[in-house]
């Protein structure tokens, strides 16, 4: 691994950086030219600008597997993504890549996302069938590109060309080499945004956006195991039947007879984070070694994945998923409650596909004589941007009847 210990763009000293990491100095820069900050390299501004934007405040009241309201420990959006951003960053560190561009990558990943989680999601794209449908990671290329409005001189928040193409690409290309969408069509949002600033749909993204992506399955593999035995969802004994958690738990037992379930859990959830993230850097590492990429470019045509658990450990990645699948995310009472969000979100599409002037005005202006096309972008924007309680709310203020998400 070819390391270099070039000095920052903003002169705060060194940093270990390996020659496939992205250099902040050699940026692809902004679709709408900036100067340079003094004090912070082009990543830093990204992730500083992420973290004031209205939309990432309103991850605090968004789902991620219970409703909001649920309880005071169950996690929304907020807490999950910045311990996404954190796992990335421990990532990005142990493979000598840019922290800032892997935890801005983290930070933004779910702007997109609806109120009610993925429900709300299923819910707008069967509402916007006839217009393309609705994907919440185009979604968040368009808050980030337009839909923020706070700057004098642009819409959205003019992010570095590598952090939009990891927002855009972390899972991977979207398009063959001819242009052809390799899991669909690809969303017209983002084909319009890369008509004006190329993000080379068809290549991988970078080592930080990938460290971020697989960052993003960790938190959620383990936390979503803490938040289901909070609810009483999952309980330790249905856990040891599963591989992963299940030698981890016997590994704790072992060690500490007689532990209480709430220490149990947290020990099963700090030591399968940590399982999975020594997992991938070991991975990560023999694949660089035998790639030897030398460049960021290098990175995106290697033609494959290089930040990625081991084939053991997906194996057994692949296992957990299906139990959570099953025993939480299809879970009766959650079922019962993605069912009332989802009747929540396609009322208020109805409501405001029969009469716009239902939104507040500055949504609403013009779109009367819109194009019902334009029309259906326009709610699906409002619509995607509330948080759960705003959600609610509005349903309550037009509608006789709101279903209690219990």
């Amino acid at each position: 691994m070819t390391i270099s210990s070039s000095l920052d763009s903003i002169g705060f000293g060194y940093r270990p950086r390996a020659a496939y990491a992205c250099d902040p100095a050699k940026t692809r820069g902004r679709l709408h030219p900036e100067p340079a900050s003094p004090t912070r390299t082009p990543y830093q501004r990204d992730r500083d600008r992420i973290i004031h934007s209205t939309a990432f405040r309103r991850l605090k009241h968004k789902t991620q597997v219970f409703i909001a309201h649920e309880g005071d420990h169950f996690r929304e959006r907020l807490t999950h993504t910045i311990e996404v951003a954190q796992i990335a960053r421990a990532l990005a560190r142990a493979l000598c890549c840019d922290e800032d561009l892997a935890e801005a990558i983290a930070l933004v990943h779910d702007f997109g996302h609806t109120p009610f989680g993925h429900t709300g999601e299923d819910a707008l794209n069967a509402k916007m069938a006839a217009w393309g449908g609705f994907d919440h990671n185009a979604q968040s290329l368009r808050i980030v590109t337009k839909l923020e409005q706070r700057y004098a001189e642009f819409d959205g928040l003019n992010l570095s060309w590598e952090t939009l193409e990891g927002l855009v690409k972390h899972n991977g290309p979207l398009t063959d080499a001819f242009g052809n969408g390799l899991k669909g069509p690809v969303p017209g949002s983002i084909l319009s945004y890369n008509a004006l600033n190329d993000l080379q749909l068809a290549s991988h993204a970078s080592l930080e956006a990938q460290c971020a992506a697989i960052a993003d399955d960790i938190a959620y593999n383990a936390h979503d195991i803490d938040d289901g035995l909070r609810a009483g969802l999952l309980t330790l004994p249905m856990l040891e039947g599963v591989s992963l958690p299940g030698r981890i738990l016997a590994a704790v037992r072992n060690r500490y007879p007689g532990l209480d379930d709430s220490r149990t859990t947290h020990e099963l959830v700090r030591r399968q984070i940590t399982m999975m993230v020594e997992d991938v850097i070991v991975t990560a590492k023999a694949k660089l070694e035998r790639i030897a990429p030398q460049s960021a470019d290098a990175v995106r045509q290697a033609g494959e994945t290089i930040v990625a658990f081991s084939d053991g450990m997906a194996e057994e990645e692949r296992e957990l998923k299906k139990f959570l699948y099953k025993n939480l995310y299809r879970h009766p009472s959650v079922v019962i409650v993605r069912a009332k969000a989802d009747q929540v979100v396609r009322d208020l599409f109805d409501a405001f596909f029969q009469d716009t002037s239902l939104m507040p005005e500055d949504w609403c202006a013009g779109l009367d004589e819109a194009e019902e096309a334009e029309k259906a972008m326009a709610i699906a924007d409002f619509l995607a941007g509330m948080t759960d309680t705003y959600a609610l709310k509005e349903h309550q203020r037009l509608f006789d009847h709101t279903p209690e998400l219990r």
